[in-house]
C-alpha cells in the first residue's frame, strides 16, 4: 500500500489500523533541539480523542503517545521521531456481521476493488482512527512554528444548515474550546449542539464545515508551479477522512465577482511589513506563494457514512441485502476534526517554512 507519507522536508509516514494493536508514525526531518512539550502534545490528543463529549463517538481511548526514537532529554535529536498510540477499546465483534457487506459511502468496495482483500474491523486503514498520527505530527509541527510566531486556529463554522455569518476576523477564536462543538459563537454553538443531538436520536448523521486561519506566516512560502502553498494545503485537507471540499480566501464566491472588486490592492505597511494589502480576498496566498497576510480556508465534511438506520446495499457476491450500521460512530465529525485540520495545516506550513529557508541559504 503506497501513499502513507506526506511532506518533503518535514515528512510524516503513518501506519496502523483502527482495530489493530496501535496507530503509529515516523516523523522525518524534524530539526534538532526542538523542546518536545509532552503536555502540549497530550492536550492536542485530548481534543481529537473519542468519548470526549455527548455529541461524539463513545469509544474510549486514552490516546497516550509513546515515543520510540528521535527524542533525548526532552528535545528532538534530528533523527526520525518514531511513536505509537495503542488501541485499547476496539470492539471488533461489532463488525463481524458486516465483513462481506459493502456499507454505503464507505471504502469497503473500493478497498476490495484495489487490493482484493480488506480489514473489515472498523474500516481498517481507511478509518479516521489513522488521524491520531497526524495530530501527533501536527503538535510537533506547531512547536516548531511557534518559534517563528506562527499560530493556527480552526473552528466549526457550520453544522448542517446552521452556520456562523461573521468573518473569522470578527470572532473571538479564544472561545472555540469553550463548548463541545468547538464553535466560537456561543449562541450558534448551542443551536449546533441541539441539531447534532436531534440527528443522533434519529439514528442519522450530519455534515459541516471547519474553518481555519494561520497568522504571522511570512511572505515567500510556497513552491510553484505544482507545489503551490494552497495546493499543498488542499491536498492535506482532502486527505482527511470525510472531506468533500476545500476553498481558500474568497473561494467559490470569487466566481461571481469582477476583478475590480476582487483585487487586493497593495498599500504601504509598517516597519515590520513594508507592503501589505488593503483587503485579503487572496487568503494570504498569491501565485501559490504566501504574501504575509493571514491565510484562511474552509474544509467541508460530509455526514458520517455509518447511520443506525436500515439501508439496502450489496454483499461481495453482488446480492442485495439489508443492513443496519453497528459500532460507535460520530453523529457529526466536525467537532473532532478541528485539531486534525490544524495538524495538517501545521505540517504543510512547517514543510514549506523549511523549504523556504533552504532556498534562502542556496541564494546566498
Amino acid at each position: 500500500m503506497a501513499g502513507n507519507s506526506f511532506g518533503i522536508l518535514f515528512r510524516l509516514t503513518s501506519f496502523g489500523e483502527s482495530h489493530g494493536t496501535a496507530i503509529g508514525g515516523v516523523i522525518d526531518g524534524c530539526p534538532s533541539g526542538i523542546i518536545i512539550d509532552s503536555e502540549f502534545i497530550r492536550s492536542e490528543m485530548k481534543r481529537r480523542r473519542p468519548g470526549q463529549s455527548k455529541i461524539v463517538t463513545q469509544r474510549k481511548e486514552d490516546d497516550e503517545v509513546e515515543f520510540l526514537s528521535g527524542i533525548f532529554e526532552g528535545k528532538s535529536t534530528g533523527a526520525p521521531i518514531g511513536f505509537i498510540v495503542k488501541n485499547s477499546d476496539a470492539h471488533s465483534n461489532d463488525y463481524d456481521a458486516l465483513k462481506d457487506i459493502y456499507r454505503p459511502s464507505h471504502a469497503d468496495f473500493t478497498y476490495d476493488a484495489k487490493y482484493g482483500f480488506r480489514d473489515h474491523r472498523g474500516g481498517g486503514r481507511s478509518s479516521a482512527r489513522e488521524t491520531v498520527a497526524r495530530v501527533v505530527a501536527g503538535a510537533i509541527a506547531k512547536l516548531i512554528l511557534i518559534r517563528s510566531g506562527i499560530t493556527i486556529n480552526a473552528y466549526v463554522s457550520q453544522v448542517g444548515e446552521i452556520r456562523i455569518t461573521k468573518n473569522y476576523s470578527e470572532l473571538d477564536l479564544s472561545q472555540t474550546e469553550k463548548n463541545i462543538v468547538r464553535c466560537p459563537d456561543a449562541v450558534i454553538a448551542n443551536e449546533m449542539i441541539a441539531l447534532i443531538e436531534k440527528v443522533r436520536k434519529e439514528g442519522d448523521t450530519i455534515g459541516g464545515i471547519v474553518s481555519c486561519v494561520a497568522k504571522n506566516v511570512p511572505a515567500g512560502m510556497g513552491e510553484p508551479v505544482f507545489d503551490k502553498l494552497h495546493a499543498d494545503l488542499g491536498k492535506a485537507m482532502l486527505s482527511i477522512n470525510a472531506v468533500k471540499g476545500f476553498e481558500f480566501g474568497s473561494g467559490f464566491s470569487s466566481a461571481a465577482m469582477r476583478g475590480s472588486e476582487h483585487n487586493d490592492v497593495f498599500i504601504p505597511g509598517s516597519e515590520k511589513r513594508k507592503i501589505i494589502t488593503a483587503t485579503n480576498r487572496s487568503g494570504g496566498i498569491q501565485g501559490g506563494i504566501s504574501n504575509g497576510e493571514e491565510i484562511y480556508f474552509s474544509v467541508a465534511f460530509k455526514p458520517v457514512a455509518t447511520i443506525i438506520q436500515k439501508q439496502r446495499t450489496v454483499n461481495s457476491k453482488g446480492q442485495i441485502v439489508e443492513m443496519t450500521g453497528r459500532g460507535r460512530h460520530d453523529p457529526c465529525v466536525v467537532p473532532r476534526a478541528v485539531p486534525i485540520v490544524e495538524a495538517m495545516c501545521a505540517i504543510v506550513l512547517v514543510d514549506h517554512l523549511m523549504r523556504q529557508k533552504a532556498q534562502l541559504i542556496s541564494n546566498v
